[in-house]
């Protein structure tokens, strides 16, 4: 539908707000700032928001709402954890992007209950930082479970990304895969 034409079926998750990480992305690929220890300098979210914006890509931060209100910023990604209800701060963009994620049905309904509109399902393959995946069956059995948009994350390679095809999929997030991707350009 033309409703959902400005949310990117691709997120790259990044911990720091380095220019050059993502200079050579593709534009279609939508950037989520996760890194829970450190709270992002306001300085380097305002450059890293003007690039975003001058290059057409989207800006999504997770956890700090008040930063994303501040510099109006294009999305906000609520991560599992975060259970609260959650009221969006810019009510008033018809564009703004609300991303969560989720493991299992419980919190597939509590993402759905905040106000997404994609929701990430993890993790699809095992990598080193899933050593528990849902595979292609059990991710299918969750996203079938939900109207929202669902996005695969955990372990997609250049491999095994040919079997995001034969599931209920929108697209997919990664850490890697598009710096693996990045390093050719």
């Amino acid at each position: 539908s033309l409703m959902h034409k400005y949310l990117p079926k691709f997120y790259h998750f990044i911990d720091n707000l380095n220019i050059k990480n993502i200079e050579n992305l593709d534009k279609k690929i939508g950037i989520i700032y996760r890194n829970y220890q450190k709270k992002p300098n306001e300085n380097e979210i305002y450059r890293f928001k003007n690039f975003c914006k001058k290059n057409k890509r989207k800006f999504l931060i997770s956890n700090y709402i008040e930063l994303v209100n501040k510099y109006n910023l294009d999305g906000f990604y609520i991560p599992s954890f975060n259970k609260k209800k959650f009221y969006m701060g810019k009510k008033n963009s018809k564009k703004f992007i609300l991303v969560g994620s989720a493991h299992n049905i419980k919190e597939l309904r509590i993402k759905e209950a905040q106000g997404v509109q994609q929701i990430i399902l993890s993790p699809l393959f095992k990598s080193k930082n899933s050593n528990r995946p849902l595979g292609l069956y059990r991710y299918n059995l969750l996203a079938t479970q939900t109207k929202l948009q669902t996005l695969a994350l955990g372990g997609v390679n250049k491999n095994n990304v040919k079997f995001l095809k034969i599931i209920k999929v929108k697209g997919f997030v990664s850490i890697t895969y598009f710096k693996s991707v990045n390093s050719k350009s």
